[in-house]
């Protein structure tokens, strides 16, 4: 029974291993998402700055006239 036991073990190493790579894949991909919603973020709140400095200035330049 040494070879069954043997292939028994190889065929739950290989799967072992597909199990990992398989998380990893879904880790990196929840990795790049999580770094988009970031960049989403970054950018809406640079957005939101420049649309609050222009109005400022606008303001500004209302009050100066």
């Amino acid at each position: 029974m040494g070879v069954l036991d043997n292939a028994k073990d190889a065929a739950e190493a290989a799967g072992e291993k597909v199990k990992r790579s398989a998380e990893d894949v879904v880790d990196k991909a929840s990795d790049k998402i999580d770094e988009l919603k970031a960049e989403a973020n970054v950018k809406k709140a640079e957005a939101e700055r420049d649309a609050v400095k222009a109005k400022n200035e606008k303001k500004e330049d209302l009050r100066d006239d």
